[in-house]
């Protein structure tokens, strides 16, 4: 072991850069232009590709100039292209270093094939609005069928997890792209159907689609006719979210409803429980704010009703009554002076009234004292342990206020027991 001689990833790419541009001067090459974009600097990248291969490539801008039949190239058109291999060393890949570019068609072999599906399957009614089933507004199990590492299903779970409280995403993995994606995607459907079918209880609610954007070949597995029927087929109501906004697959048209991103996708699925949620915490904010009103009401209630405050009306009042009677007897030795006995006796009378009166009051007055005190101590914790009874709590400080909730406590669990001269400790046996 200790006689291998290790070679630098700088070193190795540099032996593959020096055989492969070497080896590869010169090659020629048919294919269709996918992914074609012109940057700032003036050179044109794309990709070229058939149904089974991919390699990309480059048309710098001093070639360009000689070859003006790259302006009216697009994707999807297939060409001819002669250059050479060129390794580009920083992210170890390499692609073609275009000298020159021939149209030799209008429409690629598969955005030709894209179409011909599309048309023939529109046709036979797979697309039909009458045929789509309903996407649930409130769904409880979430299926999604995606690659179980990919930015796509991140994303999906991320935004389903921020706006929902109760739905249960089942991941399903497929490959989503290459040889054997579409056999991939079509066994994880038929896996979750089967699921579904298998438990009705837990069954799923509705089934995603879904990968991060690509080319147009990247994506193809989703252009399977095959996968197209299942889908049509498919007793689950199916989301197709595939790519970006701009990219369009079989699967888009053909599926119940179709999402530009995985985010819209989850985004659609949460919108019924976010508004659920939004209007809970209306409610709570508006109960919390009326529950303090009637707290501060109340309090206030409470505090005209302490024994203090009743005195000290109780006594303003007898004052009162006293100064009145100060007064009454001022008016009958006025009376009894000028010789007014008929007046003096409405006076009496009058007096005899007011003290009737000052009696009833002052009993009505002490009644709702003695009333007053009886509601405090009734409302006392101290007094309701006095009489026998106790309270439970959990090692967190909640009452265990039922049978259902003592239920739930796992066994061997601590709880305080709170008797009017202290608490003692218990476990859950």
């Amino acid at each position: 072991m200790s006689n291998i001689q290790y070679d630098s990833v700088s070193t190795l790419v540099g032996k593959v850069k020096g055989l492969l541009e070497g080896q590869f001067r010169s090659v020629s090459i048919e294919g269709e232009v996918t992914n074609l974009s012109l940057s700032s600097s003036g050179h044109y990248y794309f990709t070229l590709s058939d149904k089974s291969s991919a390699l990309s490539a480059c048309l710098f801008k001093m070639d360009a100039m000689r070859n003006p039949a790259i302006r009216e190239i697009k994707n999807g058109d297939k060409v001819q292209c002669i250059g050479g291999i060129g390794v580009y060393a920083k992210r170890g890949s390499f692609q073609v270093i275009v000298k020159r570019i021939t149209k030799t068609n209008v429409g690629g072999d598969l955005l030709a094939e894209f179409e011909r599906l599309k048309k023939k399957l529109a046709g036979e009614g797979l697309f039909d609005l009458s045929n789509k089933n309903k996407i649930p507004t409130l769904p409880k199990k979430i299926a999604v069928i995606t690659a179980q590492r990919g930015a796509a299903l991140q994303d999906f779970l991320n935004i389903t997890k921020r706006r929902t409280l109760w739905s249960n995403v089942m991941v399903v993995p497929a490959l989503v792209q290459g040889e054997g994606a579409a056999a991939s995607i079509r066994k994880a459907l038929f896996n979750t159907i089967k699921y579904s079918l298998e438990n009705k209880e837990n069954a799923v609610d509705v089934i995603v689609l879904t990968r991060g954007g690509g080319s147009l070949e990247d994506l193809w597995a989703f252009n399977d006719e095959a996968l197209a029927w299942d889908i049509f087929n498919c007793p689950i109501p199916i989301i197709s979210a595939v790519g970006h906004q701009v990219d369009f697959s079989i699967s888009d048209y053909v599926s119940d409803l179709r999402c530009e991103t995985p985010s819209a996708a989850a985004q659609i699925l949460s919108e019924g429980q976010s508004q659920i949620i939004s209007r809970l915490e209306n409610i709570k904010k508006h109960l919390s704010s009326s529950g303090r009103e009637i707290i501060l009401a109340r309090k206030d209630r409470v505090h005209s009703l302490r024994p203090e405050a009743l005195m000290n009306k109780v006594m303003n009042l007898y004052q009162d009554y006293k100064f009145r009677l100060s007064r009454c007897s001022l008016e009958k030795r006025e009376f009894e002076l000028l010789g007014l006995h008929e007046q003096w006796q409405r006076l009496d009378e009058s007096l005899k009234r007011m003290n009737l009166a000052l009696e009833r009051t002052l009993k009505d007055r002490e009644h709702r004292v003695n009333k007053s005190f009886n509601m405090l101590g009734a409302l006392n914790p101290s007094n309701v342990l006095e009489r026998g009874y106790s309270y439970m709590t959990d090692s967190s400080g909640h009452v265990v206020a039922s049978s259902k909730e003592f239920s739930k406590l796992e066994s061997g669990a601590e709880l305080d027991i709170q008797f009017s001269d202290g608490k003692n400790k218990v476990s859950k046996v």
